[in-house]
C-alpha cells in the first residue's frame, strides 16, 4: 500500500508540473526517500507536508528589458521562486545563463530546501535567475543587464524576507552591480544579497566556500571509513568557482587532481595539476585549452573526466553531466566515492549504478552546501555590522560540513553500507517537516 501511494503521488506531481523534467526529477528522488516517514507521522499526513513542499510557495516571472552598447533593446526572462521560508528567509542563488527556466529554478529550489536545512542555519530556500548569458556581453551591458533586473525583482526581497545570492553567471561584478541598484532604488544599504565584494559587507571565504566545503564533507566521509584524502587520485569536473577551490583544497589536503573540464573537453593531467596551473587559470578569460597549451599539458576535446583512472570523483559542473555510461566506467575503474559538487549532477540512471555498486554516492544538497552557509554567515555578520577573519569563517564552515556529515549519519539504517542520499533527504526533511507542522497550516 506505501508503494501504491507513493507512486500515485509522484503521478500527481507529473501531472501538475508538464514539461518541467528537472524538477519532477529532484521531487522523485526526496519523496522516494522520505515517504516511509510521512507514512508513519500522523501529522505529517494532516498537515500535508510533502504537498506543501513540492508547491513552491511564490513563483515569478518578469520581463527584463535592456541596452546594448550601440543603443538596441533586448528583452530577457527573469524569475524568482520563493520555494519555503519555514526555517527562515528564502535563501538561494541567481543564475544568469541562457537555459534558465522555471524547471532548472524549482528543481535547484526544491534541493536548496533541504540543503539549507541540513546546515542547521535559519534559512528558507528560493532561486532565481534570467536567461541571460554575462560572458557574451562587454562589462556595461552586464551593468546594465544587472540594474534593469535588480528593478524588477527588488519589490521581492530584502533581509528578513528573501536574500538572494550568486550562482552561474553571476559573481562578485554582477553581485555589485545588483546590489548597487538595489541600494539607489530601495534607499537601504541592508543585507538583502550575498556574495557581496569584501569592501561592503561581503564575507571572508564567500567565493571558495562550496568548493572548501566539498572538500570538509569529503574529508569527513573518509575519516568514517578510516581513510584520509593523502594520495587520494581525484577527477574533478568543470572550471568555475566550485570546481577550482574543491581543486585547491583536494591539494592542499594531500590530494591530486586529475581533471578539470568545461563545455569543449577535459583537461586531463596524469600527474596531477598544480596550485600554479590553478593561479594561471584563476585569471579572468582563460580557458582550459589556453592552460593546456602553456603548460604542455592534454586537452581532450568532446570527452568528460569520467574515464580517468581515480579513487574519488567530484562532478562540480551543472546538472545530469553524469549518466549511465559514465557511472559505469567509474565503478569498473575502481572509484570508491562520487561527491558532489554541483546540484543534482548525477541523472537517475548513474544513481542506480552507484546505489548497486561499492561505491559511495554523496549528494549535493549535503556536500555542496558549504556556499549558502558562508551565505548565511554573511547575513550574519551584515546583522550585526560586524567583519569577521578568514580563520573564524573557515572554523564555523568546516563546523557546519562536520554537523551536515553528522546528520546524515544519524540516518544510516546500515552502518556498514552508508547511503548517503537517503540520510540526506531524510534528516533535511524532517526539520523542514517540524517546522511546517509547528507553524499550522498557511
Amino acid at each position: 500500500m506505501a508503494q501504491q501511494g507513493c507512486s500515485e503521488f509522484l503521478d500527481r506531481i507529473d501531472e501538475r508540473h508538464p514539461n518541467q523534467p528537472e524538477y519532477v526529477q529532484a521531487v522523485r528522488e526526496v519523496v522516494a526517500d522520505v515517504w516511509e516517514l510521512v507514512e508513519q507521522d500522523a501529522r505529517y499526513r494532516r498537515a500535508r507536508v510533502l504537498e506543501r513542499l513540492t508547491e513552491p510557495d511564490r513563483s515569478v516571472s518578469f520581463r527584463v528589458s535592456w541596452e546594448d552598447d550601440s543603443g538596441g533593446a533586448h528583452v530577457a526572462r527573469g524569475y524568482r521562486v520563493q520555494t519555503c521560508n519555514a526555517l527562515g528567509p528564502y535563501k538561494g542563488g541567481l543564475r544568469f545563463h541562457p537555459s534558465v527556466n522555471e524547471s532548472i529554478l524549482k528543481f535547484l529550489g526544491f534541493e536548496q530546501t533541504f540543503k539549507n536545512s541540513l546546515t542547521g542555519l535559519p534559512i528558507g530556500a528560493g532561486k532565481g535567475g534570467a536567461d541571460f548569458d554575462p560572458r557574451k556581453r562587454s562589462d556595461a551591458e552586464v551593468r546594465r543587464f544587472c540594474q534593469a533586473f535588480m528593478i524588477e525583482l527588488l519589490r521581492d526581497i530584502g533581509p528578513e524576507t528573501d536574500v538572494p545570492a550568486g550562482d552561474i553567471g553571476v559573481g562578485d561584478r554582477e553581485i555589485g552591480y545588483l546590489f548597487g541598484q538595489y541600494k539607489r532604488s530601495s534607499g537601504n544599504f541592508a543585507g538583502a544579497l550575498t556574495g557581496k565584494p569584501l569592501a561592503f559587507g561581503g564575507s571572508e571565504l564567500r567565493s571558495e566556500a562550496t568548493g572548501f566545503g566539498v572538500v570538509y564533507f569529503t574529508a569527513a566521509v573518509l575519516e568514517r571509513a578510516g581513510e584520509t584524502l593523502d594520495g587520494k587520485r581525484c577527477a574533478v569536473s568543470g572550471a568555475g568557482n566550485v570546481a577550482t577551490y574543491c581543486a585547491r583544497k583536494l591539494l592542499e589536503e594531500g590530494g591530486t587532481v586529475v581533471s578539470l573540464s568545461d563545455s569543449g573537453g577535459t583537461l586531463a593531467v596524469e600527474d596531477g595539476l598544480s596550485n600554479d596551473h590553478l593561479d594561471w587559470l584563476g585569471t579572468r578569460g582563460r580557458r582550459l585549452h589556453d592552460l593546456a597549451e602553456e603548460f604542455g599539458l592534454a586537452y581532450r576535446e568532446d570527452s568528460k573526466p569520467w574515464s580517468l583512472e581515480c579513487d574519488l570523483a567530484f562532478p562540480c559542473a551543472t546538472q545530469n553531466e553524469l549518466d549511465a555510461a559514465d557511472a559505469r566506467g567509474l565503478v569498473d575503474g575502481g572509484c570508491g566515492w562520487i561527491v558532489e559538487g554541483a546540484n543534482m549532477p548525477c541523472d537517475p540512471e548513474a544513481h542506480e549504478i552507484f546505489a548497486e555498486s561499492k561505491a559511495v554516492l554523496c549528494p549535493g544538497k549535503a556536500a555542496n552546501a558549504g556556499g549558502v552557509a558562508v551565505s548565511a554567515l554573511e547575513m550574519s555578520q551584515n546583522a550585526s555590522f560586524q567583519r569577521w577573519t578568514r580563520k573564524r569563517v573557515d572554523k564555523l564552515l568546516r563546523g557546519v560540513m562536520g554537523r551536515i556529515h553528522h546528520a546524515c549519519a544519524d540516518q544510516f539504517e546500515d552502518a556498514d553500507r552508508p547511503d548517503y542520499v537517503r540520510a540526506a533527504n531524510r534528516a533535511g526533511f524532517i526539520r523542514v517537516a517540524e517546522a511546517l507542522v509547528a507553524q499550522g497550516i498557511g
